[in-house]
């Protein structure tokens, strides 16, 4: 009896990989294009507070976006969790996202910050959590690419780079960040096995038609697309993760498609690598996390559970 229930875990975790791998490798990624959700205030019928935990990296926590209420993590009062808390009355946030953090903080201090996970306790009622950017190596990538534009600048450089072992090294940093993402999501049900649990995808950093803009973002023609891909297939991949592990997914691209790091200072929503507005560069400024706010709630409004 013992050996079959090994067997069908063993064959469950199997699906689950295969869920996750075919959705990450495939051609056909679709994305919502909807336009960005203003914040609104629909939190006047709540008879008691919501307790609100807060899990992230930089795109979460909001570097250099007035007011930094947290030097050690960057963190600001106007990130997307501090927004989503002021529009529901009642709500009390614990906001422990993080500049640089991966899947590992969850468990481990970073500087000042105690380990995210220990954030979540058994009576917290909703619980986002965007990560897995810093576990690809997202700076390193933009590094890199921006580095090897120089050479081809009609061509992409980066996409060679990234499978010259005839694999596509992305993608496999992408898939083998979901299990990471899935131990996250187990531990936080574990937690607070009540709370309403959201996966926050990231917003749209590069034009959404594969053009590009050198040298305002310095990479090669051809790596635009190539990028944009890397993005889509990140965010694919949270969203399968959390729909086989009991949490919803907020998608972020589609709101912010046209408000890119290519855009006009007054439209984008993404800072470029030398920033125009406060914010950390290739992340979102304030009117980005606005509109990251604006999807959260947007998504919170579709089933009320607390």
């Amino acid at each position: 009896m013992k050996r079959e229930t090994h067997q069908a875990a063993t064959a469950h975790q199997r699906a689950r990989a295969v869920a996750v791998a075919a959705a990450v490798s495939g051609c056909a990624l679709v994305v919502a294009s909807a336009a960005p959700a203003a914040a609104h205030n629909s939190g006047q019928g709540h008879s008691r507070s919501t307790r609100y935990v807060a899990l992230g990296d930089s795109y979460t926590s909001g570097p250099y976006i007035p007011t930094q209420v947290d030097a050690n993590c960057a963190r600001s009062d106007h990130n997307y969790p501090s927004l989503v808390a002021a529009d529901r009355r009642g709500t009390v946030l614990k906001d422990v996202s993080c500049s640089g953090a991966t899947t590992a903080e969850m468990w481990k201090a970073q500087g000042t910050n105690g380990p995210q996970l220990d954030a979540v306790q058994r009576n917290t009622d909703l619980v986002t959590l965007q990560i897995g950017g810093n576990d690809i190596g997202f700076s390193t990538i933009i590094g890199t690419c921006a580095k090897l534009s120089a050479t081809d600048l009609t061509g992409n450089p980066c996409q060679r780079y990234y499978n010259s072992t005839g694999a596509d090294q992305l993608v496999l940093s992408i898939l083998n960040t979901a299990p990471k993402v899935t131990k996250v999501l187990r531990a936080v049900h574990k937690k607070a096995p009540h709370a309403r649990v959201v996966v926050v995808g990231y917003p749209d950093l590069l034009p959404n038609d594969g053009s590009g803009c050198y040298p305002s973002v310095p990479f090669a023609a051809k790596d635009f697309p190539y990028l944009r891909d890397t993005g889509k297939r990140l965010n694919l991949m949270l969203r399968v993760v959390a729909a086989l592990n009991g949490a919803e997914y907020v998608d972020t691209y589609g709101p912010t498609v046209g408000h890119d790091m290519c855009k006009a200072p007054a439209d984008r929503w993404i800072e470029p690598l030398q920033p125009a507005s406060p914010a950390a560069p290739a992340h979102p400024n304030a009117k980005g996390e606005a509109a990251m706010a604006g999807a959260v709630l947007q998504q919170l409004d579709r089933r009320h559970r607390y």
